[in-house]
Parts: C-alpha cells; sequence; structure tokens
C-alpha cells in the first residue's frame, strides 16, 4: 500500500492527526472552525515538545491521548469512508467498524513514528475564506522551520454539536486520496474482508516491530 513519500510529509501528517493533544486538559472550543484548528495545533507543538514518552514513539500512549483528546473533534467514520472510496456503501455495518479500527491503528502507528520529528517547528494560520452560513469549510496552516513551509490544511464540517474535521491535506494530498487507490485495488482483488484482513496483519507486523 501507498505510504507518504518523504519523513517530513509523515511527520506533518502525524502532527494533523494527533494535533488534540492537550497540556492542560481543557476541552477543545469547536465553536468555529479555524478556532478550533488554532487551538488544537498550537497545544500539540508544545504537548510533543514536553513529552519525552511521545517523542520517543510511545505508543500507548500517543492512542490514549488520541482517543481522549483527538477523535472528539474528528468524524473518523466519514475520513474512513472517504479512504474506502464508493465501497464503503457495499460493506456491511460490523465492516465498517472493523475497517475503522483497523485504519486508526494504521494511522496510529504512523503518528508514532513520526512525532519524534517534532522539534522547532512553527504554526501559521492563514485567513479562513469561508461565509458564516457555511457548513463545509477548509482551514489552511503551514508548518514552518528550517527548508520549505510544509502545507498543512483541514476540511471541516460544521453540526449541531460544532466543527469537526474529516480530512486532512499534507504538501496538496488529501489523506482521503492518499489511501483511496490502494485501499480500491486491494478490495478489487480480495474483496472488503481482504482488504480488512490486509490491514490487520500489516498493523500485527509493525506492532511486534514496535
Amino acid at each position: 500500500m501507498n505510504t507518504f513519500a518523504t519523513s517530513l510529509r509523515r511527520w506533518a501528517f502525524a502532527l494533523s492527526a494527533g494535533l488534540a493533544v492537550h497540556l492542560s486538559g481543557m476541552a477543545a472550543d469547536n465553536s468555529t472552525a479555524d478556532g478550533l484548528v488554532r487551538q488544537l495545533s498550537t497545544e500539540v507543538v508544545e504537548a510533543v515538545k514536553a513529552d519525552k514518552a511521545i517523542q520517543a514513539g510511545d505508543l500507548g500512549k500517543i492512542q490514549a491521548l488520541v482517543d481522549t483528546k483527538v477523535l472528539p473533534h474528528v468524524n473518523f467514520k466519514r475520513l474512513t469512508a472517504s479512504s474506502v472510496g464508493r465501497y464503503w456503501r457495499q460493506a456491511t455495518p460490523e465492516q465498517q467498524e472493523r475497517l475503522q479500527a483497523e485504519f486508526r491503528t494504521l494511522l496510529m502507528r504512523t503518528y508514532a513514528g513520526a512525532l519524534a520529528q517534532v522539534k522547532d517547528q512553527q504554526l501559521a494560520f492563514r485567513p479562513l475564506r469561508a461565509a458564516p452560513e457555511d457548513t463545509e469549510v477548509v482551514v489552511q496552516t503551514q508548518v514552518r522551520g528550517k527548508g520549505d513551509p510544509i502545507q498543512l490544511d483541514y476540511r471541516l464540517e460544521k453540526t449541531d454539536k460544532g466543527w469537526f474535521i474529516y480530512d486532512m491535506n499534507v504538501l496538496g494530498i488529501w489523506l482521503g486520496d492518499q489511501y483511496r487507490s490502494s485501499f480500491a485495488q486491494e478490495i478489487s482483488a480480495k474483496g472488503i474482508d481482504g482488504l480488512i484482513k490486509t490491514l490487520a496483519e500489516r498493523n500485527a507486523k509493525a506492532g511486534k516491530g514496535a
């Protein structure tokens, strides 16, 4: 399956998906899309810099933090559905749950291997271009450090419970698009259960090597 082309891209994606790590323990304000991204993005940088266990790739600690801080602000079902593409509707409810579980583990291991690269980077936020009545927006940011800035954008949807992230863009590639072609190839060859099995085997292999 496809992986990110460079460690820089892996680091930026890890930042985007782990962006809700808190030092303060306070709930993030999701009343505005850019406000949510700004608060969470700033906090994760400071949290990673302060936590040696995360820097060392402690998967258990990263998972606990993501479960309690990130997932409340991410529509992970929509994120997984976007990555699976047209086959999502063909999956049974049980298959959908298993796909979400294995996909989340896959992404968690990406974070664990990449968060250690967070050092002296700074975040820059571009003005939000959206009308007050918009219910889906893109929040654009940049990660700045040595070398060229890293594009890091977020798609968010507005619900009656506030704004939620459902896709991320790193260096011009949306997460859903990144995995859709490889997942489609796997499903075409082996079916939905085949994709689930492949993801599970990959996660198990990565776990043994951790």
